[in-house]
């Protein structure tokens, strides 16, 4: 890998603190427990997993649409990078991102949802973080 540039440094940790903070957000809103917003504590697990993707893909200069989508993220990783996270599972955070938050169609998130969304982004945390220093 090419050393980057300074400016690209300053912008991977601008993206780890933002990831850091969604995920503080999450796993401090779950301590609620039963009276906690659920669909809030998804969002914040998605936007966690999303913000890492890009501060990987920015360190390592992989272009990437401006998105939510985690599959569509995950493609732009290289090979040896295997996030713990099935297909449904992609899809399903996608959608804490974008339809979960807005009225329609969509099956209410529950507590079990919610750990799920934040151990997920906990997972992957633990695999990119490494790769960022």
């Amino acid at each position: 890998m090419k050393k980057p540039s300074p400016e690209t440094l300053v912008l991977v940790k601008e993206w780890v603190f933002y990831a850091e903070e969604d995920l503080r957000n999450a796993e401090h809103t779950l301590t609620l427990k039963e009276d906690c917003p659920f669909s809030t504590i998804c969002f914040h697990a998605q936007q966690t997993i999303e913000k890492y993707i890009k501060a990987f893909l920015t360190l390592h200069a992989i272009p990437f649409a401006r998105t939510h989508d985690i599959e569509n993220l995950m493609h732009q990783l290289p090979a040896e990078i295997q996030l713990p996270l099935s297909v449904v599972e992609q899809r399903l955070l996608t959608d804490y991102a974008t339809v979960s938050r807005y009225p329609g169609e969509w099956e209410p998130v529950d507590l079990t949802d919610a750990e799920l969304a934040v151990t997920l982004a906990q997972k992957v945390r633990e695999v990119i973080r490494p790769h960022l220093v």
